[in-house]
């Protein structure tokens, strides 16, 4: 609990809401590092290595004679550990995140439990360590808004900056992960706030810049996928890069569609108790990971092969196909995890595979087809999240190449418009809108209901020119209207957020007595 001079400072100036971002920063940038290594434990522990996509197939150093059908009991046991501990302690660390703390920001005041971001770390480390094919960056998402929320709540912070130090702990989160702290400030900007202010951007960038501090501490500053240089060679690939945004942009939805079909399916078939449901369904993520151990976990080192041009053409058509299931299927059955890295996953593989088609049949205009990879990769992320400024900066940065920043941008462009036109629903806002909850776009907030505490009568004879006015130059004016209901009945009402208009009857009430 803090005094009140320091609710305050925090809740009302500027610098206080930075450090409360320096704060933020420095908690999601311990929490990537932390999850990181768990996920590194648990691999280590399942496959005596810690990344087992480096090796895919090989066996178990100490028990050789199986050969890979280990594969088939991991996600089961993983899934009889996290499936209990997400139905008993926070049901809402199930799936990968991002949604969950859209609603958190847009429709509960910015409140996450605490216990989330302890379950979703043990959870998606589980999901991840034990074979689940799905991503890392959706459950630190989640984690750094819990460790924002949670501070927040603690500090007795208003509701409008609660928001803040989610949207900080978002981006925190992504900054640290990848190395990509401008990825972080525009993800978090983008997808989680919906919306743009000065103030925003400045404790958001601050988050996203200490968390990325805080990461490089541990891991060092290189670039987080190691890629050979592209550059473009001819205008001619300009349109080829066109055509791989196109393509990227379906791929994105049918991602969406296949993750929620199978989601579908699975509520249909299984009638057990939930808590037992990923191991059960586990054994179908096994089969798939026998077939094609590739699909192991995160999977960025194959993500890297296939861009550097290490597989043929059928082979990265089969790990397309073979991402999209082992994803989905973790997802449906009850794992914890992101589609994040699913996302680059399936666009490196789309786009290299046209890349290798493009230099079949025009050898000498198309040039190496691990730059249709990469633009790939940020093509289907913009289809699937619709987030095209995230998009374009975070494969820039999490690769270096940004001497392909015109092609990304060409090709997310397009991607996002086309998805647009294919489907109304992301893949994040697709989860909530199947529950019947939709976001309101930042556009329309001003026409919702007001909500309780956000109308405030203001006091007959009070001057409207010497109303108390918040030093708070960051937010938007309050507005005013006059409701007359005639010579006996006029009155004039203040709309604004709830806890400025506390501020402004507090400040009312003091002039009175005085």
């Amino acid at each position: 609990m803090t005094s009140p001079r320091w609710q305050r400072f925090l809740g009302t100036s500027v610098a206080g809401m930075a450090v409360a971002a320096v704060v933020v920063g420095l908690g999601a940038g311990l929490g990537a590092v932390v999850f990181r290594e768990l996920i590194f434990l648990v691999t280590r522990l399942v496959t005596g290595t810690t990344d087992y996509a480096a090796t895919p197939g090989a066996p178990l150093p100490w028990w050789p004679e199986i050969g890979r059908w280990f594969l088939v009991a991991a996600p089961v046991v993983g899934g009889l550990i996290y499936g209990p501990l997400v139905y008993r302690y926070a049901r809402e660390a199930r799936g990968h995140g991002v949604p969950e703390v859209m609603l958190a920001v847009a429709e509960n005041d910015g409140r996450i439990r605490p216990r989330v971001a302890v379950v979703k770390s043990l959870a998606s480390a589980l999901t991840i360590g034990t074979g689940g094919s799905v991503g890392r960056e959706g459950p630190i998402v989640q984690i750094g808004s819990a460790i924002g929320s949670s501070l927040g709540q603690w500090m007795r912070m208003p509701t409008s900056r609660l928001r803040l130090l989610v949207a900080c702990g978002a981006g925190g989160g992504i900054s640290a992960t990848f190395n990509a702290p401008i990825s972080g400030v525009f993800f978090a900007l983008e997808i989680i706030l919906l919306d743009f202010t000065m103030l925003s951007f400045v404790v958001v960038v601050t988050a996203s810049a200490v968390a990325n501090l805080v990461a490089r501490g541990f891991e060092g500053s290189s670039t987080f996928l190691k890629l050979p240089p592209f550059s473009v060679d001819s205008f001619a690939q300009f349109g080829l890069f066109a055509l791989v945004g196109l393509v990227g942009a379906l791929v994105g939805v049918l991602f969406t569609r296949t993750l929620y079909g199978l989601e579908d399916l699975a509520d249909a078939v299984w009638k057990g108790p939930e808590w037992l449901r990923p191991a059960v369904g586990g054994v179908l993520v096994g089969l798939v990971l026998v077939a094609l151990p590739e699909m192991y976990g995160v999977g960025y080192p194959v993500l890297q092969a296939g861009v550097a041009g290490q597989y043929a053409l059928g082979f990265l058509l089969l790990l397309l196909v073979g991402k999209l299931i082992a994803t989905s299927l973790t997802l449906a059955i009850g794992g914890s995890g992101g589609i994040f890295a699913p996302s680059l996953f399936l666009g490196a593989m789309t786009g290299t595979a046209l890349g290798l088609g493009f230099a079949a049949v025009a050898p000498g205009v198309a040039g190496p087809a691990g730059a249709y990879g990469l633009v790939g990769m940020a093509a289907v992320l913009a289809g699937a999240t619709r987030a095209p400024i995230t998009a374009v900066v975070i494969v820039a940065e999490i690769t270096g190449e940004w001497s392909l920043i015109v092609p990304l941008m060409i090709a997310v462009a397009l991607a996002t418009a086309l998805s647009r036109l294919v489907s109304r629903e992301t893949i994040y806002t697709m989860k909530l809108s199947r529950r019947g909850i939709r976001l309101i776009p930042p556009g329309a907030r001003e026409w919702r209901p007001f909500g309780p505490g956000e109308v405030l009568e203001l006091p007959e004879g009070r001057c409207l020119v010497r109303l108390p006015v918040p030093d708070d130059r960051w937010s938007p004016p309050p507005a005013f209207a006059r409701l007359d209901g005639g010579a006996d009945d006029a009155r004039v009402l203040l709309t604004g957020p709830a806890d400025a208009l506390d501020a402004l009857a507090a400040s009312l009430d003091r002039d009175d007595a005085r």
